[in-house]
């Protein structure tokens, strides 16, 4: 990777640095520390120590004089101003007195002049850079005043990405769209000869942790061609201008470089819409600016010389249309969470260069982790290791993986955490009920593991399910059985201790979640059909939901989504009172393990699906 490095400063500049020293010692301080030893004295002191005979030395400096005198062998040196006297010279003479006149020289004229004009010019000069350097590392900017305006991308020459498709897993149709950018940076010529273009930029639209930035550089690693890498917040600047500046050097640098391709993540920084309601607001902002600057060099830029604009985002919702239209960002290729064999290719790609035991199933891990990024799953794999490392072991176990993928998701065991029986009892209780009502239901995944074991993230304990493979469409019965699993952990409760605890926060809040998706987004109510009540923004960032309705309707929804969750309450009851024998059962047995597996819990069940 080259990287920009700091100049070194020239010779010229220390040197310049010690003249301004010398002077500021020569001026301040050397006569400071000389005017320390010397005592200032009037005129008629002076000639009461001539005439006792103690003054040694003697010299006049215009009107000043300085003379010593010496008293018992100790120094001591004087200071007073001259009066008119005409008969000083022969009372010196007498008394013995080494004396002199200090005569002023004019310095020459090459000195003076280069005393008066050039020592303060290249003085303030010195200065005035080391000012300059200091408002540019509070701004950011580098270490020269030409910096300004120069877009700071990393620059990686070929090969030295590092990455190629083999490094990346689970986006095969990612992969896949950009193989073409690969094929035609190789070969140019076969699609100028039928007279097709390539396509000018490429958007990756995706999730955070879902490999964008890997994509881009496997890119530029398979095309085996240079490689700029710069963050859309690296073109916001504090001075007016500065943004435009910076995207115009980066393609001057890329046109230099062609063919090349140049990745700009997080795109949406400057990239936001410019009538409002991206946030930004008034029509000379410097973000706007330099969006407008982005737009004209995408519209100058000539695709036949082999620069490939890449951007990566996960609010493509909030990028200006100017932006994604045909002849700038030509093609949008979602990087989506993988899926089951996409997790499972990932896992394996980040297990190479760590020592595993061969009976590792990253099947089973794969399963476990539904909805998990690339990342997630990099970091767990991470974590696995270091726990491998913490209990002594050269290799990285199955269990070591699975709980890996806990503490990924739930937190780390709180091992000293003091809960009272009683409370723990109810816990158990809780969970077994959630367990309970999800394995006496059709079309509900499997009981993988239950736990009363606390944990970091705030979890007193839960049940974990995992579906045999990943389930794209759901049915209105398949979302209400799971609205019915989320509220056995309260049927539990109320059954057993005739009482509600706080430990089903969670499960409310998720069950009120998916019974207003079922009215408002999935169009499964009988009284609203297929109405549009609800809109959602930034979708790979958790979704932001916005009602589209009066206040009438929003009052009705209310009442739907309650009657939805009351009759799942219903109905979880009503399971738990029908299996109430093993209810008792399986949370005495799990409040003795703390722990147990979704083999156990089904051996004790004997409940045929």
């Amino acid at each position: 990777m080259q990287e920009q490095k700091t100049p070194k400063k020239p010779l010229i500049y220390y040197a310049i640095a010690a003249m301004t020293i010398m002077m500021l010692l020569n001026v301040f301080v050397f006569p400071t520390l000389l005017r320390g030893n010397i005592t200032e004295t009037d005129y008629s002191t002076f000639l009461t120590h001539l005439d006792d005979g103690i003054v040694t030395k003697f010299e006049l400096d215009e009107q000043t004089i300085l003379y010593a005198t010496e008293v018992d062998g100790k120094e001591q040196i004087y200071t007073t101003g001259a009066m008119p006297d005409d008969n000083l010279t022969n009372r010196l003479h007498e008394a013995g007195v080494t004396f002199g006149r200090v005569v002023a020289q004019e310095a020459s004229p090459i000195v003076s002049f280069l005393m008066s004009w050039v020592l303060p010019l290249v003085f303030f000069f010195f200065i005035g850079r080391i000012l300059i350097n200091f408002m540019q590392k509070r701004m950011g900017g580098g270490a020269n005043a030409m910096t300004f305006g120069k877009s700071n991308a990393k620059i990686y020459v070929q090969a030295q990405t590092g990455k190629t498709f083999k490094d990346v897993a689970g986006q095969d149709e990612a992969k896949e769209a950009l193989t073409e950018i690969v094929d035609f940076l190789h070969n140019p010529g076969r699609y100028a000869e039928i007279g097709a273009r390539l396509p000018k930029g490429a958007l990756l639209v995706g999730p955070p942790g879902t490999g964008k930035t890997l994509l881009a550089q496997a890119v530029a690693g398979e095309a085996n061609v240079p490689f700029f890498s710069i963050s859309g917040s690296e073109f916001v600047e504090m001075f007016v201008g500065m943004g435009a500046a910076k995207v115009r050097d980066l393609f001057k640098q890329a046109s230099e470089k062609a063919p090349c391709i140049v990745f700009i993540d997080e795109i949406d920084t400057i990239g936001k819409k410019r009538d409002g309601a991206g946030g930004i607001s008034g029509g000379n902002d410097e973000r706007e600016q330099t969006l407008n600057q982005l737009l004209t060099e995408m519209d100058g830029f000539d695709g036949k010389k082999g620069v490939v604009i890449l951007a990566a985002t996960n609010r493509p919702d909030s990028l200006d249309k100017a932006l994604l239209r045909p002849g700038r960002f030509d093609r949008r290729i979602p990087v989506e969470l993988p899926d089951l064999a996409g997790r499972e290719a990932i896992l394996k790609v980040h297990s190479r260069n760590v020592k595993i035991e061969p009976d590792v199933d990253c099947h089973a891990i794969a399963r476990a982790t539904s909805g998990a990024s690339g990342a997630d799953l990099a970091n767990m794999i991470n974590e696995g290791a270091l726990r491998a490392v913490r209990l002594g072991r050269d290799q990285v176990s199955q269990a070591d993986l699975e709980e890996s993928v806990e503490v990924v998701l739930a937190g780390y065991q709180r091992k000293n955490a003091v809960i009272q029986p009683k409370e723990k009892e109810m816990i158990a209780y809780h969970e077994i009920g959630h367990a309970l009502v999800a394995a006496c239901q059709q079309d509900s995944a499997p009981v993988h593991k239950i736990t009363i074991v606390p944990r970091t993230s705030g979890a007193l304990g839960y049940t974990m399910q995992i579906a045999e493979n990943d389930q794209v469409l759901m049915s209105k019965e398949e979302i209400f059985n799971k609205i019915v699993t989320y509220t056995g952990g309260r049927a539990a409760e109320e059954l057993i201790f005739n009482t509600s605890t706080s430990g089903a926060a969670n499960d409310i809040e998720q069950a009120t979640k998916l019974a207003r998706a079922m009215i408002t987004r999935y169009g499964m109510s009988d009284n609203f059909d297929m109405m549009a009540l609800e809109t959602t923004t930034n979708a790979y960032l958790g979704g932001e939901s916005q009602l589209l309705v009066s206040s009438q309707t929003a009052a009705a929804i209310d009442s739907e989504v309650l009657e939805t969750i009351r009759r799942a309450h219903s109905k979880a009851a009503e399971i738990l009172h029908d299996k109430i024998d093993k209810l008792h059962e399986l949370s005495r047995f799990l409040l003795e393990r703390e722990t147990i597996t979704g083999e156990e819990f089904m051996a004790i069940l004997d409940c045929k699906l």
